[in-house]
């Protein structure tokens, strides 16, 4: 594959991948405020784009007393998937 293109292919994927995780971070900073409007129009946006993702973590990791601890492993899990993705980039490039 073109080099061009192969650095095309994962920078697009890790700025995807960032730009989910600051959603995620965020959707999860606005269930803090469900009281407020405003945080619930936002919340109405968000919820489609992050809830599938995040589901896959609550049937593991049930909400224990009213907190939800499975975003926690969502957000390791995208993590490490990002510096996954970023280093097959840098040894790509570099032919390690």
């Amino acid at each position: 594959m073109d080099s061009a293109i192969t650095q095309l292919i994962f920078q697009t994927l890790s700025a995807f991948l960032n730009i989910y995780l600051v959603l995620i971070f965020v959707r999860i900073l606005l269930s803090w405020f469900q009281s407020a409007e405003w945080a619930l129009s936002v919340m109405s946006f968000l919820s489609p784009i992050t809830d599938p993702y995040l589901n896959i973590f609550r049937s593991v990791i049930p909400p224990l007393g009213g907190i939800d601890f499975s975003a926690i492993l969502a957000i390791f899990a995208l993590q490490f998937v990002s510096r996954a993705v970023n280093s097959l980039y840098y040894s790509s490039m570099t032919g390690f």
